[in-house]
């Protein structure tokens, strides 16, 4: 048994960095358009790949958003060449007929296959680069997109697949929960960045009917109507979720809600971990596989619900993070190995450097579920986790008007506010840079009536939040408690999984005897 090092459970900027550099080192220097790669398998045949389905704009589209992300929220420097390397692979699937994403079905050949599964991606990286790079013809390329998506798909029929077939577009009918539905929340995006009223149009098309069909009152998940692609559902969930935010609409918040309390856990355990696939019935189906997408998906679900004042959605994002999602990213490389490459291929070439900082398909106690032979870490995933953590360092703290928040306890500091947690110092120390009232989320294991509180006179508690209406400037707001050990069960479809926290940091967990696990053995 393999017992990984460097697990990370505490900075969220380092494994945004980390991210970042994996996403700098899998372009596919065999391929003339030097798309980054899409597939990986670790073993049984270590390889890096292209996929005639989506490469040309789900890989590079969650890049360019991921990428400039972190340049705005983690201050990560991220080189000129690997922006445009990513736009040029972007702006490759627009160049057929239509102004829709669409993919090679030879490496070497044009792009006519249209899979509606890359509307969400092709839209996120058209936004990142009008958000972060201010480019006019990512912008004129996504008011085409969203032109042509009224010109050829429409709630009721889905697509004119006859009329995009005399276009040689090639394709076919899709699940819409699968496809057209997950770009809501790029739409949205593109809007708050552009003020652009037809993309909010169609983001409220397609809400409509994911509302009245899909994300029904009682919250439950069916299977059998959902789609089986577990991230289709999440992102339609998160993607509804910052529609309500946007929006104001409360309705559509509750029903994300009742989505998030209910069904969600058909799919999800206690530490985030969530099924790549809803049944069994998929080649690649394991009761213990994951998505680190997904996770990135109720992540940031569940912060949009913890602004609307339910905090308790913080304490999920908390665990979530220390638990599973910052563990389950690839920093230990040790156990790759390159294998013959007697053509020179791109591919099979560096395998263990390349993929460093990569997620994929992890259980809750390591990369390789127990008893799969299959190991993957597609790259596609690499993208959409550093974009989950880039919200997620985001809404550590914040400064509102006047307020200082903080809303998950790890090491942060900004402008505003410099915070030492208590997972890596004595106590949860808060140094407040500006002037104004704090308020400090306290997880629900705290015991509020053994907290030593050094440098302030008066204080309260609030939904949650611990409330100092004068924090000195300057002068630390100190705060201690202790991080008691306690045990949970993660019900898991074929066994238990016993896991031991130290506050909402994993310690030990069962692990079956699989290898490459993060934590030591319960």
């Amino acid at each position: 048994m393999i017992r990984l090092a460097n697990i990370n459970t505490r900075d969220i900027k380092a494994a945004i960095e980390l991210g970042c550099r994996t996403m700098g080192s899998v372009f596919n220097a065999d391929d003339p358009h030097e798309i980054p790669f899409f597939t990986s398998e670790i073993t049984p045949n270590p390889h890096m790949g292209w996929n005639s389905a989506v490469s040309e704009s789900h890989v590079p589209g969650r890049h360019l958003l991921a990428l400039l992300s972190a340049e705005d929220a983690a201050g990560i420097e991220i080189p000129d060449w690997v922006i445009e390397k990513q736009t040029r692979a972007l702006f490759l699937s627009f160049s057929g007929p239509v102004a829709l994403p669409l993919n090679r079905i030879d490496m070497h050949g044009p792009v006519v296959k249209f899979n509606p599964h890359n509307l969400r991606e092709a839209m996120h990286g058209l936004y990142a680069l009008v958000k972060y790079r201010q480019s006019q013809r990512a912008r004129d390329m996504a008011e085409r997109m969203i032109a042509d998506m009224f010109e050829y798909w429409n709630p009721d029929r889905g697509f004119d697949w006859e009329l995009l077939k005399k276009l040689d577009v090639i394709g076919e009918k899709q699940i819409f929960i699968g496809h057209e539905a997950r770009m809501i929340g790029a739409l949205v995006r593109y809007y708050h960045a552009t003020g652009y009223g037809p993309a909010l149009r169609l983001a409220l098309i397609l809400k409509e009917k994911a509302f009245r069909e899909f994300y029904l009152e009682d919250g439950t998940f069916d299977g059998r109507h959902h789609d089986g692609h577990v991230h289709s559902i999440t992102s339609t969930m998160s993607s509804l979720a910052q529609l309500a935010d946007l929006t104001r609409d409360s309705t559509l918040l509750d029903r994300v809600r009742a989505f998030f309390d209910n069904g969600l856990w058909q799919l999800r355990d206690q530490l985030g971990w969530a099924h790549e696939w809803a049944h069994d019935r998929h080649p690649t189906y394991h009761s213990d596989g994951g998505e680190g997408n997904v996770t990135g998906d109720i992540v940031e679900t569940a912060m949009i619900l913890g602004r609307w004042g339910h905090t308790h959605y913080y304490h999920d994002v908390e665990r979530i993070l220390r638990g599973y999602l910052l563990p389950s990213q690839l920093r230990d490389v040790s156990f790759i190995v390159d294998p013959p490459n007697p053509n020179n291929e791109d591919g099979l070439r560096n395998l263990a450097d390349r993929h460093l900082g990569a997620y994929g398909f992890a259980a809750p106690y390591g990369h390789r579920p127990v008893g799969r032979e299959w190991l993957s870490f597609n790259f596609d995933a690499v993208g959409a986790v550093v974009s989950s953590l880039c919200e997620a360092l985001r809404q550590v703290t914040s400064f509102d008007k006047a307020t200082h928040w903080i809303n998950l306890l790890f090491d942060h500091e900004t402008e505003h506010i410099k915070v030492e947690s208590a997972y890596t110092h004595e106590a949860l120390s808060v140094t407040t840079k500006k002037p104004g009232p704090l308020f400090v989320r306290m997880p629900p294991w705290v015991d509020r009536d053994n907290l030593f509180i050094d440098g302030v006179e008066q204080y309260t508690f609030s939904n949650d939040y611990l409330f100092v209406p004068e924090p000195h400037a300057t002068e630390p707001v100190k705060i201690k408690f202790g991080l008691p050990r306690n045990d949970l069960v993660l019900k898991h479809q074929t066994h238990d999984i016993r896991v031991r926290l130290r506050g909402d940091e994993v310690v030990a967990m069962d692990n079956f005897g699989a290898e490459m696990t993060f934590f030591d053995a319960y």
